[in-house]
């Protein structure tokens, strides 16, 4: 049974503990959860009851990229799984996507996942981006992110392909290495929502929304002539298979 490193950075979010308690909840067993405390100066109590069972690393405050980075730089795991600290993975949630990469022989997959809101109460139907083909995902990922960093698990080795996440970036550290692996590896997909997805007003996401939307541009632009050889090559295949 390979390990899998649970990596939850953590600043100041007051649902760590729910975080921590599903990583600690899995079905699967050989798990090792880390949790990087980037800096917080709240809620970090909320912490102390599972320091026995967690891997608790204390950094000065850097941004998401760098707590990822730190816990994978600590991590024992032959795979690596991201949870963000707002966000919850159901019980089967490595079970289930470790059996599925190991059967279809991949470094790189994501799921569909819920949407719970800061109760915990579900939000309408299940989010899934199912892809025809290699070419449909591409073209998706230039237009957006389609990928979520919580639901994605990747074998520990992509790392040394193409490096840690770019601690240059404050918001999308995540779109830019699902890019970077989208040119070496083929994501596979799990149509089964496999985590509670937490939308609250403090979320990043809504806090931040002009600086994420420039960011992103610039994650675009980095990636863009790549990522269009890549729609070129399939859409090559394609001619080439009919």
């Amino acid at each position: 049974m390979e390990k899998v490193s649970i990596i939850i950075p953590f600043y100041n979010c007051p649902f760590i503990d729910q975080a921590i308690q599903s990583a600690l909840n899995q079905t699967y067993q050989n798990v090792e959860v880390i949790v990087v405390n980037d800096g917080s100066t709240s809620h970090t109590r909320q912490i102390s009851p599972f320091l026995s069972k967690i891997k608790y690393i204390e950094k000065g405050h850097a941004g998401t990229a760098s707590a990822l980075n730190a816990g994978i730089t600590h991590a024992t795991g032959e795979y690596f799984a991201w949870l963000s600290s707002d966000d919850v993975f159901l019980p089967d949630k490595i079970q289930k996507q470790l059996a599925h990469m190991k059967i279809n022989r991949t470094k790189v997959s994501h799921t569909a996942y819920k949407l719970i809101d800061g109760k915990g109460q579900n939000i309408g139907s299940p989010i899934q981006f199912h892809f025809a083909n290699k070419q449909s995902f591409y073209k998706t990922l230039l237009k957006q992110c389609p990928v979520n960093g919580s639901t994605v698990m990747t074998h520990m080795d992509v790392f040394q392909k193409v490096g840690l996440f770019d601690e240059s970036l404050r918001f999308t550290q995540d779109y830019d290495m699902w890019l970077r692996l989208a040119k070496i590896y083929d994501f596979t997909y799990l149509k089964w929502p496999l985590i509670q997805y937490r939308v609250h007003t403090g979320m990043g996401s809504f806090k931040y929304a002009s600086g994420l939307r420039k960011e992103t541009m610039k994650v675009m632009d980095r990636h863009r002539k790549d990522i269009k050889q890549l729609i070129i090559r399939e859409r090559k295949k394609k001619w080439t298979n009919h």
